[in-house]
Order: C-alpha cells, then sequence, then structure tokens
C-alpha cells in the first residue's frame, strides 16, 4: 500500500512536463479531422441525400410539384 502511494505522489510530484505538447498536438488534429467530417457530412445530407428523399417522397404519396409517376403510392423506394 506505501509502495501505491509513493508512486502515486511521484506522478503527482513530476514537474518535467513530458508528454503536453505531443498530447495537445494530437488534440487540435482530432479537433480538424473531427470539423473536416462534420461539414463533409452537412454537405452530403444537404445537398445529395435531402433533396432527393423529398422528391421520393412525394413521388410516393402523388403529390403536386414532385416529378415521377402521377399516380403516386405504392412504388418501392430504394435510398
Amino acid at each position: 500500500m506505501k509502495r501505491l502511494f509513493k508512486k502515486a505522489i511521484d506522478v503527482l510530484d513530476n514537474k518535467r512536463g513530458d508528454g503536453y505538447i505531443d498530447v495537445a498536438v494530437k488534440m487540435i488534429i482530432a479537433v480538424v479531422i473531427g470539423a473536416l467530417l462534420l461539414g463533409g457530412l452537412y454537405y452530403l445530407f444537404n445537398n445529395i441525400v435531402l433533396p432527393g428523399l423529398a422528391e421520393r417522397i412525394q413521388d410516393m404519396f402523388g403529390s403536386p410539384g414532385g416529378s415521377g409517376n402521377d399516380g403516386g403510392g405504392g412504388g418501392i423506394i430504394l435510398l
């Protein structure tokens, strides 16, 4: 038990500063990659997925303004 406390005190008393810069660089890289992924997903959903989905839903229910079959309903939706 004393050995565990001594090890904990040694770790907390360490003032060398090793590892702080590489941890900061890793955090910055993670934030940048996360922002790029979120931006890509935002673009993908707003410009590709949602417009096609809205058109397919309008075709399925036969609402005017959608291009496709004029009867609507009963069609198979392939996403």
